[in-house]
């Protein structure tokens, strides 16, 4: 199963990544502020994931890693 992380301490919350995932599974946590003062993408389902990594192409700050 696929593996996605995010450093969501530098996570700008720009929500490119919540586009470009094809399952949905992504979102912008709007109950966490990082240390920029963002709020940070997660994922909702990693069960779901397929392992794509349209997220981590489409992150302008490189802060996705997918690990299949």
């Amino acid at each position: 199963m696929p593996k996605v992380t995010f450093r969501e301490d530098i996570c700008k919350g720009c929500g490119l990544c919540v586009e470009a995932c094809p399952k949905k599974i992504l979102e912008i946590a709007k109950d966490r502020i990082n240390k920029k003062g963002h709020n940070p993408a997660r994922m909702t389902d990693q069960e779901k994931c397929i392992g794509c990594a349209f997220c981590a192409t489409m992150c302008p700050d490189c802060v996705i890693t997918v690990e299949k």
